[in-house]
């Protein structure tokens, strides 16, 4: 997991436009799955830390939870209707959104974008 956030960090570093959408986002997030937990820490549109946990320590405004197995769909490079969207995986119950929701919906195309960034590419 860590490799593939490793990756979307180096991906967000090279899209100056999704930078830009997420230029007012100064924020720590954590991504659950199946109980490994990772802070990521963007300031100004870059992903400048991420870091592995638990940690009771780091503070972070809004957490997303989920499987493995639905992030591994989320990021097929044409993912099935429920795994196409992160509110997808909400409402099939694959995912959940803990925290502070308003800081998720105001910068909520960067982060969707960002999170679509794990989506591997597709082989003709």
């Amino acid at each position: 997991m860590r490799d593939i956030l490793t990756d979307m960090q180096a991906r967000l570093n090279a899209l100056p436009h999704l930078r830009r959408l997420g230029r007012l986002f100064c924020e720590t997030v954590q991504l659950r799955v199946d109980g490994d937990e990772y802070y990521l820490t963007f300031d100004k549109g870059e992903l400048v830390e991420l870091r592995e946990g638990p940690s009771r320590k780091t503070p972070y405004r809004f957490a997303f939870v989920t499987d493995a197995e639905a992030l591994d769909r989320f990021w097929e490079p044409r993912p099935a209707p429920g795994f196409h969207d992160l509110f997808g995986l909400v409402k099939i119950g694959r995912g959940r959104i803990e925290g502070d929701i308003l800081v998720l919906v105001k910068n909520l195309r960067f982060f969707k974008e960002f999170m679509a960034l794990g989506r591997r590419e597709e082989v003709a």
